[in-house]
């Protein structure tokens, strides 16, 4: 029996960073009813992020985990975002990488004829073509790149969620939160399920599972330098509107103490100087912690006991390229007990869980 004035949804929704803003957005075009639980000020890995997506990650360049199915779907998902929400945030831009070596111009060369690459490899560039950047032995040329501005999609989902659903602008106070045989209570609200889109917020339910908070620090850069591709080599160099640059970022598992550090700013500053041959002032320092997974798979399923009760969270570094495809997965699950992906199903802690009940 519902109180007067409580409100009865299909989904609570805690946290709205990327995991809650795809989760939301996917229930909205199904239909549900929902409401999301957040504190904005919580969100401050995402909104301090340059929400860069990039298919050939990491020192060695490889092609990201699942980027074949990832990439053709966070397009479609983010340009769909933008006409229901009747914003501009996503933002497709080329990627330049500077060859550090002959050697290395020669593996992409070969890499290059490999068909598992074809889809994000727009061109190898022998010789020094950027007078901003320092590629004496040329780079890599990538699509399928870009970045989402995180701040204001954040916003504009959270009006959307205003207009088609429910808004709670507060922190989740887990003591009036009430389990029940069917669904979830909230204060005076009920919801038919729960997810969990937290981040490294503590989370008693879910205490047993293995996030671990990655600190990053990163700059803006004001100069007068017009570039139209993002510059990355150890360090990403996003140009943004007007004469602003995003440079980042650090990654942390020791400092977990909020705010930004000299050391993190001396590093960047050097990554920067490494790569590019542009002058340029620092103007801002921005700081975050990210949750991430000893195994570095994003966290997604049921509760083994609660039912009613579900998680999506880890994602780490690559949110911005694995909300949209997992938080889809995520209400496969929850609408149509579609199985899930055993990389990234949390019933692969779930002797942690055992062992922790014990």
């Amino acid at each position: 029996m519902f109180m007067k004035n409580s409100i009865k949804v299909d989904y609570i929704i805690v946290g709205l960073g990327l995991a809650g803003c795809a989760t939301a957005m996917q229930l909205l075009k199904l239909k549900k009813k929902i409401m999301v639980i957040d504190e904005p000020g919580d969100n401050k890995s995402t909104a301090i992020a340059a929400g860069l997506f990039n298919p050939i990650t990491g020192k060695n360049m490889v092609k990201t985990w699942m980027a074949d199915t990832l990439f053709p779907y966070l397009h479609d998902f983010y340009k769909e975002a933008e006409v229901l929400t009747h914003e501009s945030f996503f933002h497709p831009m080329p990627l330049y990488r500077p060859f550090a070596s002959v050697q290395e111009q020669n593996e992409w060369m070969a890499k290059s004829a490999d068909p598992a690459f074809e889809d994000y490899i727009d061109q190898i560039v022998l010789k020094p073509s950027f007078d901003e950047v320092k590629d004496d032995f040329g780079g890599l040329l990538l699509k399928q790149c870009g970045f989402i501005d995180t701040i204001k999609y954040m916003d504009s989902i959270r009006k959307y969620v205003e207009q088609h659903g429910y808004y709670r602008k507060e922190k989740l106070n887990f003591e009036e939160l009430r389990i029940e045989e069917r669904g979830v209570r909230y204060k005076n609200d009920h919801g038919d399920k729960i997810i969990f889109c937290q981040g490294t917020h503590h989370n008693p339910l879910f205490h047993w599972v293995p996030i671990r908070s990655s600190k990053g620090e990163t700059l803006t850069l004001e100069s007068d330098t017009t570039f139209s591709m993002i510059i990355n080599r150890g360090v990403y160099i996003l140009p943004l509107q007007g004469k602003q640059w995003r440079v980042g970022a650090t990654y942390n598992f020791n400092d977990r103490e909020p705010g930004i550090t000299e050391s993190a700013k001396k590093e960047l500053i050097e990554k920067v100087d490494d790569v590019c041959r542009f002058s340029y002032t620092v103007s801002n320092q921005q700081w975050g912690i990210r949750p991430v997974t000893i195994d570095r798979r994003p966290i997604l399923g049921q509760h083994p006991e609660l039912k009613s009760v579900y998680i999506f969270n880890g994602l780490g570094t690559k949110g911005v390229s694995l909300a949209p495809y997992f938080s889809d997965v995520l209400i496969r699950l929850t609408e149509k007990q579609v199985p899930v992906n055993k990389e990234i199903d949390i019933a692969r802690y779930k002797s942690v869980y055992s062992n922790s009940s014990l």
